[in-house]
């Protein structure tokens, strides 16, 4: 299951951006200041953050500049000004996207949809991970090596790490992009898969590893 991240000192806001993602099937961890966000970041994983503007102490600018730098996550800034500057600082920032309040909970799944589907399908016809390239087109996987042609589901998953190297998976994240949420498996077939994919990349790319996180799930790094 997808998981967000929604940050707001104002409880009430926080609990309707909460029940509205929770009704469209995301997991939804809360925070009422950035501090709080930090720490629950540091015990879970998540794949996008909805963060208020204007909270005491750190405000969302600033919290959106680390999980931009430290944790690669995408951001949607929720603000209630309309200023053009406050959209400029958010941009600065790192912030994926920008909700002026009061707005429709259609608009907000809306845009959480397009930048989850714009992290995990990248634009570019390409991604380059270490001395990988993955070539979305031709379904190929290329280094020093040559050219790498693996199953589809392997390349779906290849693709899925590279997209957010770094960033721990959850075998249900991993279950839910690339099989779907009616999958009738479990989750030996993630691992399966993750064994046959990381036994490939020994050989192909051994500077770009799949590291299994214990009790988690998965995450992909490049050696340096």
């Amino acid at each position: 299951m997808i998981r967000i991240l929604a940050v707001d000192d104002d409880i009430h806001m926080l609990n309707f951006v909460s029940a509205e993602l929770r009704q469209n099937g995301y997991e939804v961890i809360e925070a009422t200041s950035g501090e709080q966000a930090l720490m629950c970041l540091n015990s879970k994983a998540m794949d996008l953050a909805v963060v208020d503007v204007m909270m005491p102490g750190m405000d969302g600018f600033e919290l959106t500049k680390i999980l931009r730098k430290d944790y690669d996550l995408p951001v949607i800034l929720l603000t209630a000004r309309h200023h053009i500057e406050d959209k400029e600082r958010g941009f600065l920032a790192g912030s994926d996207d920008y909700l002026v309040k009061p707005f429709e909970s259609k608009e907000l799944l809306y845009r959480v949809k397009a930048i989850l589907r714009r992290y995990n399908y990248p634009e570019n016809d390409t991604l380059t991970i270490g001395s990988l390239t993955i070539d979305f087109k031709s379904y190929e996987v290329s280094s020093q090596q040559g050219i790498l042609l693996i199953p589809l589901k392997e390349f779906e998953l290849l693709t899925l790490l590279a997209s957010r190297p770094r960033q721990v998976l959850s075998r249900d994240l991993i279950i839910e992009q690339i099989w779907g949420i009616d999958f009738q498996g479990n989750e030996q077939t993630v691992n399966v898969h993750i064994k046959r994919l990381r036994q490939r990349l020994e050989r192909f790319a051994p500077d770009v590893r799949i590291i299994t996180v214990r009790g988690v799930g998965y995450k992909l790094e490049v050696n340096t």
